[in-house]
């Protein structure tokens, strides 16, 4: 029988963990949502204040999250919000242009009727949303659900950690074309879910490989993006 001890220890250690998963996801959210800006510095002391913690969940949280490529630790310097400079970003637009395309290939093979209704829905909701970050937040989830199914770990790992450090500049893209030129972003969404409804992997992974060049195209359109602070 588990002693009162080990069973106090447990507690403690299982609430630890909570308040960790729990620190990190909002930090996390701080930066997705840009109320915490590339290049800007963290503090440890405000955040923790903030959250009503100490500060050893939120340093184990920007420890994960340099992890996730949202944060920089640097010693002597405390913790920043990760940035990329112009050659950087169009780099990772590069490589994802060629991985996430093989990530939707390998998920639509596996991917059910009701995976694909649900994506759906995600694209239904993303052509009425009336804000940048509701869109981005219903456009990260369509795709990152898109290659769910593909079970490939190692890869999907990449993929969210470029997806996270490109944050901003999909921000940035989305303002950029503006209402006017959100309809394309929305029919590139559904020529990708009458693809996977056809069961036609190699059609999805092309056009999703459009879909980001021409973000990156856009993007290199408008260096001035980078150096903003």
């Amino acid at each position: 029988m588990e002693s009162v001890a080990n069973k106090k220890r447990t507690k403690k250690t299982s609430d630890s963990a909570l308040v960790g998963h729990r620190v990190t996801e909002q930090i996390r959210d701080l930066i997705l949502s840009n109320e915490l800006p590339p290049g800007s510095r963290i503090s440890q002391e405000s955040l923790a204040e903030r959250f009503g913690t100490s500060r050893i969940p939120v340093r184990d949280a920007l420890n994960r999250l340099e992890s996730d490529g949202l944060v920089v630790l640097k010693p002597s310097s405390g913790a920043w919000v990760a940035k990329l400079d112009f050659d950087e970003c169009v780099e990772i637009y590069k490589i994802r242009e060629r991985i996430e395309p093989l990530a939707l290939s390998e998920s639509a093979k596996k991917m059910t009727d009701e995976d694909i209704n649900h994506l759906q829905d995600l694209v239904e909701q993303m052509e009425v949303a009336q804000d940048t970050e509701t869109f981005l937040k219903l456009d990260r989830e369509f795709h990152l659900a898109s290659y769910r199914a593909s079970n490939m770990d190692l890869l999907n790992e990449m993929v969210h950690r470029f997806w996270n450090t490109t944050q901003q500049y999909r921000r940035a893209f989305t303002e950029i074309i503006g209402n006017e030129g959100a309809w394309v972003i929305h029919a590139e969404h559904r020529l990708m879910i009458e693809a996977l409804r056809r069961r036609d992997s190699e059609g999805a992974s092309q056009m999703l490989h459009e879909h980001i060049r021409r973000t990156r195209i856009k993007l290199e359109e408008h260096s001035e993006v980078f150096n903003e602070k």
